[in-house]
């Protein structure tokens, strides 16, 4: 086992769930966390600027109600996702937000600063940086990140195309800290897989996606119920840097997915002017094919609990 810091040393159920642009928002953030998950949603998702601490009072009083009528069940830590890149102007508003309310996970995407770890740290907050290899992984904690999450091959959205045999391994001959693994994780067999591997948490996105809670259109959860593995087409074209998406929803906008030119990675950018890209051309990552239902998000993590306590027991583990 790692060493687990701050808000992750105790959590009641190894998963956390994936902040999931422009669809998390509070309501799921509080459903993930009240059912024993890390809720995360990106900060960008609060637009205008200001009302990101309108969520942000919304999601702390959720949870410190909740922990007040269940104190024999409380709720998991939430997190809130930065993208620490060039193009967003927001960064230094959102994370003043972030000391202001304590947020206790601060995810770091697409570039790793000391300063914004050092605001984290400066209230006892825990900083997990995601990575799609071991040399970013590398630079991410010397810049002092407490924790890694390793995109994986077949993760939504931005992914990375390693193994997450490869990955994990190469990341744990060094680092013997807080690891999430994402990647094709949807079912409870696959959280313990995760572990198996090296991981501490399964890092769990798309199949959040289709919960009634979600900030999606019927449509795009419809799609993921309807969809498999085959039905992810990988591309950089949309926002200069390589994810997963759904090939349906490439169709729907006139292009041909298996015939998708290259973009130019200089133009990467994630401010206003390319949420369409991801209101339009859904983000989904590969392990899609379980999905059979758009359900409460709190049904899903029950789901993935008795799923995860049956691969134990199919194992011969403890319970």
């Amino acid at each position: 086992m790692s060493r687990l810091p701050g808000a992750l040393a105790q959590l009641p159920f190894p998963v956390i769930g994936s902040p999931l642009f422009i669809i998390s928002n509070p309501k799921l953030v509080i459903a993930q966390c009240t059912a024993g998950v890390v809720g995360s949603m990106p900060a960008l998702n609060a637009r205008p600027a200001e009302q990101l601490e309108d969520w942000l009072i919304e999601i702390t009083e959720g949870l410190a109600a909740h922990n007040a009528a269940h104190p024999d069940r409380p709720a998991a830590p939430f997190a809130i996702n930065q993208i620490v890149h060039k193009s967003n102007d927001r960064l230094a508003h959102d994370m003043a937000l972030c000391v202001k309310y304590k947020v206790p996970i601060i995810i770091t995407s697409l570039g790793a600063r000391e300063d914004i770890n050092a605001a984290a740290h400066s209230y006892g907050g825990v900083v997990l940086h995601d990575v799609i290899n071991n040399k970013h992984a590398r630079k991410a904690i010397e810049k002092g990140a407490d924790g890694l999450i390793a995109v994986a091959a077949g993760a939504g959205g931005h992914a990375g195309v390693k193994s997450p045999f490869a990955l994990i391994q190469e990341i744990r001959q060094w680092f013997d800290g807080p690891v999430a693994l994402s990647g094709s994780i949807a079912s409870g067999g696959a959280i313990l897989a995760a572990q198996a591997m090296g991981a501490d948490f399964a890092y769990i996105g798309s199949a959040f996606i289709a919960t009634e809670e979600a900030r999606a259109v019927d449509g795009y959860k419809q799609a993921i119920v309807d969809s498999n593995s085959d039905d992810i087409v990988y591309s950089n074209l949309f926002t200069g840097v390589h994810g997963n998406y759904l090939a349906p929803s490439i169709r729907a906008a006139g292009l041909d997915p298996d015939n998708l030119p290259e973009s130019d990675p200089s133009k990467m950018n994630f401010g206003s002017d390319k949420t369409k890209a991801w209101k339009d051309i859904w983000g989904c990552g590969q392990g899609i094919g379980v999905i059979d239902r758009v359900q409460p998000a709190g049904e899903l993590v029950a789901q993935l609990k008795r799923e995860y306590a049956q691969a134990r027991a199919r194992l011969g583990l403890a319970a």
